[in-house]
């Protein structure tokens, strides 16, 4: 969940994560230095991309560009930022990526996985200015299922940087950018997609900490547009293709997921009726079709939003490999609905890179440009380290997401110390429950006071507010209220 708190300081955050905060001198030159590496690029400079991304964001990775099929379906052009061919494998850019793993996203400043250089200038896919560029040309037919892929080393140039809050306004009044005019359309076809359709999608507001009249702070929810959910469809159709491409040749690595537990639903589903909904059935296409009505925007819809999160724990990355010449049974990834790959944001998440390199060896092969599929020896000599780095930098950036709420939500919080609240509580754990408090939307430690134990997963209950320590970042709730 994305959080805007620019007038809170996160630093001490950073520095007690251990999170990068700079580079060093070397390491900006480097990235101020690089140039292609990659020979036999297209030139698709006249197809008119565009970028769609949060305002002001420069760090581009994607570009892309839609268009009606001959006859029916749409023919998606999608251009991701090639680091692959801009990095020296045997540079000390590399070796520092390879070490931070991804960007780490605090709401003040993010540590970045490269050099502004790079990650804001020359990887970025900005708009009126040549860039290097790994394209996917993926077709769809009427029901959103791709038919055919290919994916090959491009030179690109954007026509504009667009925001979603722009998009969904020119889409809603008629006047998208022609390259994603058709971007509510095809991002409602794959959302009904024979995969997708049964997949946990989370549509997690971003929340924002703003000052009343009086110059406290408040935590308001932002409004998530619609535009940013086809967009992502777009993203996963990427992933998924590109899946499906490493699966077929057993090479490459995928983002796996298992199905969520029979415990996991039936804790999310305790919560669903805390939160005043009615509990779906406890099947996963069910409780997706749940998901997919809930009104995110909501604190309560944010609540069950987070609290679905739950289902979908436990990732990783899974490498392929031939065993005895069969080809490997690939793991899908249950949040996404079929094989997935990461490979569509390389300028923020070291294992894109390699993702592409993979797909794009594998598409050399399949065009008939190889007798094999040949991936770079760097990918493969540096793949393990490459997955311990993202698991390494992924659990970092949890806690530090972790971290940077509970110090918002606690300086939100202090002025209201021994107030009482109404409270939807979520789950009992071993020494607290977990609630929900709707203004401001907070989810919370409940603690039980003197021998009434723990209020009652399920139910509503008033609790007093007893802790709010911005020093320790913290906030506790106590129940019976005062």
């Amino acid at each position: 969940m994305k959080l805007y708190a620019a007038e809170l300081d996160f630093r001490a955050v950073a520095r007690e994560s251990g999170v990068p905060e700079t580079f060093p001198r070397q390491l900006h030159s480097e990235a101020a230095a690089v140039t292609d590496l990659r020979q036999n690029r297209r030139d698709m400079r006249e197809v008119p991309l565009v970028t769609i991304d949060p305002v002001g964001s420069m760090d581009l990775d994607q570009a892309m560009c839609l268009e009606k099929a001959p006859g029916e379906g749409w023919l998606v052009r999608y251009a991701i930022a090639d680091v692959g061919g801009l990095i020296d494998p045997a540079s000390a850019l590399f070796a520092e990526s390879l070490k931070r793993g991804q960007t780490i996203y605090l709401p003040d400043d993010p540590s970045r996985l490269h050099p502004a250089e790079l990650s804001e200038g020359a990887g970025s896919l900005l708009p009126d200015v040549d860039r290097v560029a790994v394209m996917w040309e993926i077709l769809l037919d009427s029901e959103g299922e791709p038919i055919e892929t290919d994916v090959y080393p491009a030179l690109v140039r954007s026509r504009a940087r667009l925001d979603y809050e722009q998009v969904q306004a020119d889409l809603d009044n008629g006047t998208a950018h022609p390259s994603v005019a058709l971007l509510e359309e095809v991002g409602r076809a794959r959302q009904t997609s024979s995969k997708r359709r049964a997949a946990i999608n989370l549509r997690l507001p971003a929340q924002r900490v703003v000052r009343d009249s009086d110059g406290a702070f408040e935590l308001a929810l932002d409004p998530r547009p619609a535009s940013m959910d086809y967009n992502s469809e777009i993203s996963l159709l990427a992933g998924m293709v590109a899946g499906e491409m490493m699966a077929r040749h057993s090479v490459g690595v995928l983002r796996v997921l298992a199905p969520a537990s029979d415990q996991d639903i039936r804790d999310f589903l305790v919560a669903v009726e805390a939160l005043g909904f009615e509990a779906p059935a406890a099947r996963i296409e069910d409780i997706a079709g749940f998901l997919s009505r809930v009104d995110a925007q909501t604190p309560r819809g944010m609540a069950v939003m987070r609290d679905a999160s739950r289902l979908l724990r436990g990732s990783g990355y899974e490498k392929l490999a031939k065993t005895g010449g069969e080809n490997s049974t690939p793991t899908p990834h249950a949040g996404v609905g079929g094989v997935y790959a990461h490979v569509t944001a390389p300028l923020r998440r070291l294992i894109d890179r390699y993702g592409l390199e993979f797909c794009l060896a594998i598409a050399a092969f399949e065009r008939g440009e190889t007798k094999t599929v040949e991936v770079p020896g760097w990918v493969t000599d540096t793949l393990d380290q490459a997955t311990y780095s993202m698991k390494r930098s992924g659990a970092l950036a949890a806690t530090v997401d972790r971290k940077c709420l509970n110090l918002t939500e606690s300086v939100v919080l202090a002025p209201w110390v021994g107030t009482t609240f109404d409270a939807a509580v979520l789950h009992n754990k071993a020494t607290a429950a977990e609630i929900f408090v709707a203004r401001p939307p907070v989810i919370a430690n409940c603690v039980g006071s003197g021998d009434a134990g723990l209020p009652q997963e399920g139910t509503c209950q008033l609790v007093t507010l007893v802790t709010a320590d911005p020093a320790a970042a913290e906030v506790t709730f106590a129940w019976p209220a005062d």
